[in-house]
This record gives C-alpha cells, sequence and structure tokens, in this order.
C-alpha cells in the first residue's frame, strides 16, 4: 500500500498492482447511512467494499470495474469517493435536523391527497362559528354581486352601474 499526494497512509493508501483504493472512515465522522449514499453513488463504475477492521473505523475499498489502475486514476477515484461522502453526510445531518418539518409536511400532503371529508365528519363539524370578515368581498358569489341570469332587465343594468361605482371607488384617481 501507498500513500497517494501526500494524504496520509492511515487515510487514504491504494495498491497499484491490485488497483485499489483503500480509505478509512471514522465512525464518528460519518454515519453509515451516509456510507452507504456515498457507496450506492459509485456502483455502477466502480467496486465498493465496506468493511470494519476495528471499532470505530469503516474501511472502504474502491476498485475499477473496467480494471484501469494507473495511480491518477485511483487519485481521481479516491477523491471522487471523499466528496460524494461529505456531501452525502451533510445530506443526512440535514434530513435529520428537519426531520419534524419533513414528516409534517408529509404528513400534510397524505391527508390532503385523502379527498373530501365524508358526511360522518360534516356532521361532526361545528358550524356555529362566527363567518370569516371578507372586507374585499371576494367570498360574494358573482349572482349576489351582479343579478342572477334571466333577471329583469333593469335589475341587471342596475346591478353593472353599481359594480362600476364600486371599481372607479376601489381605484385611487391619477393626480397630474
Amino acid at each position: 500500500m501507498t500513500a497517494l499526494r501526500g494524504i496520509p497512509e492511515r487515510v487514504l493508501a491504494a495498491d497499484l498492482t491490485e488497483g485499489t483504493v483503500t480509505l478509512s472512515v471514522p465512525e464518528a465522522l460519518y454515519p453509515i447511512e451516509a456510507l452507504y449514499a456515498a457507496s450506492l453513488a459509485f456502483i455502477d463504475e466502480y467496486w465498493v467494499f465496506v468493511e470494519v477492521p476495528e471499532a470505530g473505523k469503516y474501511a472502504v475499498v474502491l476498485a475499477r470495474k473496467d480494471g484501469v489502475s494507473a495511480e491518477k486514476d485511483l487519485e481521481v477515484m479516491a477523491g471522487r469517493f471523499a466528496n460524494e461522502l461529505l456531501s452525502a453526510a451533510f445530506r443526512e445531518k440535514l434530513t435529520e435536523q428537519n426531520k419534524a418539518t419533513l414528516e409534517v409536511v408529509t404528513f400534510q400532503a397524505m391527508t390532503g391527497a385523502a379527498g373530501p371529508p365524508s358526511l360522518d365528519e360534516l356532521d361532526d363539524f361545528d358550524f356555529s362559528e362566527d363567518p370569516f370578515e371578507d372586507p374585499l368581498g371576494i367570498a360574494e358569489s358573482w349572482e349576489e354581486k351582479y343579478g342572477k341570469k334571466g333577471a329583469e332587465k333593469g335589475s341587471q343594468e342596475e346591478a353593472q352601474e353599481e359594480a362600476q361605482e364600486e371599481t372607479q371607488e376601489e381605484t385611487p384617481e391619477e393626480k397630474p
């Protein structure tokens, strides 16, 4: 085993004859889930072996599937894996920190997907609360605001005139 580009052999060692790189991964810094995630990202191009040589440490052995074992390729392979491991550990930490938020959002999405309430649920609902305030008249239906279809022609014209007056009152006049 030889060290690569000044990286201590206790962290990273390469075997040029076998075409493998061995990374020593401290369990205290990287959760096993992050190690699995990083390994999964590499299984298309590399053979990935995870071992536990001693308590508190993982050893990850990487070998290219195509058999290329030049020193430069081994350095690139080790560097890519180390970066992916760091990224996976950070994603794991973020997921852990935001677990409650993720659970709430997922729960709301799932309950919203359940559909409208059943008749039994509506029977249990308390409709005695005061109606909500609607200062902009958004909740008012078109018929209530402008009149029903088929109503007398005079009442429709009156409703249209009222709507125009309301619109003029709501929009401020431009000043020169």
